[in-house]
């Protein structure tokens, strides 16, 4: 079976866990700082900030923006509900935005009708891989007051129009999860330019602390070990190269799979470095094709199956919506094998094996 992930944990790692685990210090500490650093300078950000998950990236952003009880956050319903909880967790209302049906990404065009005067925040996610349109959401945010964040779980060097993710927006989150672009085991990483947000999110991820033993805002135990930050460090060196190799295995499918007219391949917006956290197609009749893909050896995944408005938990709390693109992407995106770790023959198979399907 070709696995629709691999992470890549390689003997550098292994020995920067053991020199951690040998010095004594394994909870948040050197390892840490020194990683918020080199994350900092990789997204051209003058902050990093180290959270031990990218849910609670998120979570802590929200609350350094100052989003709370009774505000409206603005969000697309095509992601993983981290994305939503997020608002839920600081008491705000997630407001659906329907989707751009070739990028997966938020519709800026829908933005602003859903603004009302409760709105605090947009959060754009990078679905895939791919930028969102962050210039026209940026000056929306800017028209309105309005924090812009960027949820880029699924984007880490990525480019827009030549800038990094991480830095597109007030503040960014990203996730080090073990099928993400890098890994840092578990782990998540917040980045912006703002200097009280940065202070304010240092403070949240450690139990409102200013210093050791002085709590003066209500905090959280979301901090990263030193033993992820020494993963996410070496994984960091790398990230370039692996991103490399995820795009060339992108054209390969691409090259190979574009002239059918039974699939959709993926659009990729002119100006942006598309860093294929998945290489997501459209198809009909999607649980035949995961049948037969499984049978042939290929690993699929379905990313999204269903809006985020769609689970039982937002139909409950009343927070339905109407996204008619996201509901008919969510029936139709399939996820094939892209990651870092495929040869030319594993992406010859997937390739052989999308046009012996059976139409």
């Amino acid at each position: 079976m070709i696995p629709i992930a691999n992470p890549i944990i390689e003997d550098d790692e292994i020995q920067e866990v053991i020199k951690v685990l040998r010095s004594g210090f394994l909870a948040q500490g050197p390892k840490v700082e020194e990683f918020e650093r080199a994350f900092a300078d990789y997204t051209n950000c003058r902050h990093a900030v180290a959270t031990s998950s990218g849910t609670t990236a998120l979570h802590v952003a929200l609350l350094a923006a100052g989003v709370g009880k009774g505000d409206e956050v603005i969000t697309t319903p095509f992601s993983f509900a981290a994305t939503a909880n997020a608002a839920l967790y600081v008491g705000a209302k997630p407001v659906f935005v329907d989707i751009d049906p070739l990028t997966y990404n938020i519709d800026p065009e829908g933005i602003e009708d859903a603004i009302t005067e409760n709105t605090r925040a947009i959060i754009a996610v990078h679905l895939y891989g791919q930028p969102a349109e962050m210039d026209y959401i940026k000056d929306i945010g800017e028209d309105h007051g309005l924090v812009v964040i960027e949820d880029a779980a699924q984007a880490h060097g990525a480019l827009y129009y030549g800038r990094k993710v991480g830095s597109l927006a007030d503040i960014a989150c990203f996730s080090f999860y073990p099928t993400k672009n890098i890994t840092s085991g578990e782990g998540g990483m917040i980045t912006t330019d703002d200097e009280e947000m940065a202070r304010l999110a240092r403070m949240i991820r450690s139990h409102g602390e200013s210093e050791r033993y002085e709590h003066v805002i209500l905090g959280y135990n979301f901090r990263m070990t030193d033993i992820a930050a020494a993963i996410g460090l070496v994984q960091l060196k790398k990230l370039d190269r692996f991103n490399e190799k995820r795009i060339k295995n992108a054209r390969y499918l691409t090259g190979g799979l574009e002239a059918l007219d039974y699939i959709m391949t993926p659009y990729v917006r002119d100006n942006v470095r598309h860093v294929f956290h998945q290489y997501t197609v459209r198809v009909k009749d999607r649980e035949r094709w995961i049948e037969y893909l499984t049978r042939e050896g290929v690993g699929t995944g379905v990313y999204y199956p269903r809006p985020i408005y769609s689970q039982p938990l937002y139909e409950g709390l009343g927070l339905g919506a109407s996204c008619p693109e996201a509901e008919k992407a969510s029936r139709e995106v399939l996820s094939l094998p892209v990651h870092p770790s495929l040869s030319e023959d594993d992406l010859d198979r997937i390739i052989d094996a999308v046009e012996n399907f059976p139409v």
